[in-house]
């Protein structure tokens, strides 16, 4: 059962990008995906999953499509219906962008949909995400989530917004969007925020493929250069992730482990970032993944030049989630007590990276029950095996 429901998420997004393709109309295309994953788990374990999964999955999601659209429609639509799937007309010509998913990327980062809500469409139908994933990406509660995606399809179809191969001035214009989709999509392979399993390489492999294609598509966008960067330097200590079923932070790792094929590849990008000189979001964040990537130990770390990215980070792109990951720098530049100022002043209590960094600040600082209490908040505000195994050793080693 889970081998089939790991499939059907490697899939999904490529199933609903050809069936909204085919038909036009993303709550059939959704629909008729989730009622194909019922049939594959009724039919798979009795006569083994097939050769060409994906294939299966997208026939028979089509085949429903056109059952609802027979019941749904008139006898002349019923008909037209019917022929689609054999339709003899030339398909579309693909434009600028041949990969169907990365397409459809950005025909659904739309300009006449809010910008969260264009992401968040894109993070369900392409990404495979679940609405519960996509709020953990937000900070928001899974209901408002799930509104937000209501509310952009039901706009979809209100104004008729077509979904056409997107031209030349549709790359730019929706770069900003698209490149959030794949941020957030990589950022959930790499640390699963719900399931068994603690890191999804389908999820940043298939984020990394498509950064490559935009890259080549706009290589002289210096924050496609600076998000490719990102993913490689980060993809480079995946193995180095997990080890034994739990979580390995950064410092803990072992540095020979790291795929020193994609760092080398990942500081070739960032130089080509710093040559440019026009500093953004991604690019910064790869300079701040390239430092410690250079670094034979954590002991080696040039921790004042992280702080200074990240201070250029805040000039450029401000968030809470920059402000928490400076005050761990900072906790090692300044000390604990610095940091911990800087992480209470923060409104994040519903995620759990909050409670887990202050947790360590409070453990460095010999805070050994308000530790505890702060890494049984981070456990009880994360669904990954590999971290809750993490917390939990780190909080049953406090003193007392």
């Amino acid at each position: 059962m889970e081998a089939i429901e790991r499939v059907y998420r490697e899939e999904f997004g490529r199933v609903v990008a050809s069936l909204v393709k085919r038909f036009g109309d993303i709550d059939v295309a959704e629909d008729a995906a989730g009622e194909a994953l019922l049939v594959a788990l009724e039919k798979w374990p009795v006569d083994g999953v097939p050769p060409n999964p994906g294939a299966w999955l997208t026939t028979t999601a089509a085949n429903k499509a056109i059952d609802r659209i027979r019941r749904e429609s008139h006898r002349d639509d019923k008909h037209r219906a019917a022929v689609m799937v054999s339709d003899p007309t030339p398909h579309e010509p693909t434009g600028v962008v041949e990969d169907d998913r990365l397409r459809l990327i950005f025909t659904c980062c739309h300009p006449a949909l809010a910008p969260e809500a264009r992401v968040a469409l894109t993070l369900r139908l392409l990404g495979g995400l679940t609405v519960a994933e996509i709020a953990a990406a937000f900070l928001v509660p899974e209901t408002t989530m799930a509104q937000r995606i209501t509310r952009a399809k039901a706009k979809i179809k209100g104004a008729n917004i077509p979904f056409r191969v997107p031209d030349a001035d549709d790359l730019t214009g929706r770069l900003g969007p698209v490149l959030a989709v794949l941020y957030l999509v990589f950022n959930e392979g790499y640390l699963s925020s719900s399931g068994d399993e603690p890191v999804r390489e389908e999820l940043t492999g298939e984020a990394i493929r498509l950064a490559r294609i935009v890259h080549a598509l706009l290589p002289d966008e210096p924050e496609v250069t600076g998000l490719l960067a990102l993913m490689l330097l980060v993809e480079a200590r995946r193995e180095a992730r997990v080890a034994g079923g739990e979580l390995v932070t950064l410092g803990e790792q072992d540095r020979g482990a790291w795929d020193r094929a994609l760092i080398a590849e990942g500081h070739a990008l960032v130089r080509e970032c710093l040559a440019r000189n026009r500093p953004g979001h991604y690019q910064l964040m790869a300079a701040i993944n390239a430092v410690h990537t250079d670094a034979p130990s954590t002991a080696d770390t040039d921790w004042s030049q992280i702080v200074t990215l990240y201070d250029h980070l805040l000039a450029v792109a401000p968030s809470s989630f920059v402000r928490l990951n400076r005050a761990v720098a900072v906790a090692e530049l300044d000390g604990p007590e610095v940091a911990l100022a800087e992480v209470d002043r923060l409104d994040m209590t519903t995620y759990h990276a909050w409670h887990a960094t202050r947790a360590d600040l409070l453990r460095r600082l010999g805070r050994s029950a308000d530790s505890r209490a702060a890494y049984d908040a981070a456990i009880a505000a994360t669904d990954n095996s590999a971290e809750i195994a993490y917390l939990t050793r780190r909080r049953d080693q406090l003193a007392g």
